[in-house]
Order: structure tokens, then C-alpha cells, then sequence
């Protein structure tokens, strides 16, 4: 596993968890004016986390790790993926996975927009990036 400290990407109040189903709008998760969302279990009481990414060419996630695995389901377009020190291009309809601790992400190959499904098997999100000091 890298040495390095896991950084929270947000902070979160007391936990609560809602008595009655919810639904989460989407664009009450989205980042900024990107079109990408991220979703934290533990704010609706669940227990898994994701972020529903859209990027356009060139554009995805630096290199990273979690403290737990990872699941990729790519919905529309094409990436480049990097998984420890293998690199794969998966495309629409194709899942990948990314054990607990391994340094991976992923970049828009594709002439379209790229849609993933980044699901977090965790109530937070918490992840260390290879650029951090």
C-alpha cells in the first residue's frame, strides 16, 4: 500500500440517517458547474458512496488510491484507465475494479463525452492524490 495520509475530500457533519426513503436530486450533487456528481452514503444513510463523472476528451481523474475498493461502470464513451501498473482502454457497457490501495485512474480517450459510474464501498469518500505534498 503507498505511504501516504488519506485526505477527506469534504467534511461532514453528525450523521444522521433519514427515517424514510429519500431521493437525492441530481443536481443537488453536482460539482461546481462541471456535470459531474458525487454522492456520500453517509449524508442519506447509506453505506456506499459514487460519483458520476463527465468528462470530455482529455480530460479524468490524476492518479489516486482509496482505502477500499472501487467499481467503474462505464456508461457512454471511452477511457484510458491506469490500475497500478497496468493500463487498460475499456469502452460503453464495460466494468472495471480496483482493489483497495492501488494507485489508478482514468482519462477521456474517446472523441465523445465519457460517462462513469465511480462506486466507492464506503459511506465517505476518502482518497490520496499522487500530486499531494
Amino acid at each position: 500500500m503507498p505511504s501516504a495520509t488519506y485526505s477527506t475530500e469534504i467534511t461532514l457533519a453528525p450523521a444522521t440517517t433519514p427515517e424514510l426513503p429519500e431521493i437525492v436530486s441530481g443536481e443537488s450533487l453536482r460539482l461546481g458547474t462541471s456535470n459531474t456528481r458525487r454522492f456520500v452514503g453517509l449524508e442519506h444513510g447509506a453505506s456506499v458512496s459514487y460519483f458520476l463523472v463527465d468528462n470530455q476528451p482529455g480530460e479524468g481523474p490524476g492518479l489516486h488510491w482509496h482505502p477500499y475498493a472501487e467499481t467503474w461502470v462505464l456508461i457512454d464513451g471511452t477511457a484510458r484507465i491506469m490500475i497500478g501498473d497496468r493500463t487498460f482502454v475499456a469502452n460503453a457497457g464495460d466494468t472495471a475494479t480496483v482493489p483497495a490501495g492501488v494507485w489508478h485512474g482514468f482519462t477521456n480517450v474517446g472523441e465523445g463525452r465519457l460517462r462513469v459510474l465511480c462506486i466507492h464501498a464506503s459511506a465517505v469518500i476518502v482518497q490520496t492524490w499522487a500530486d499531494e505534498d
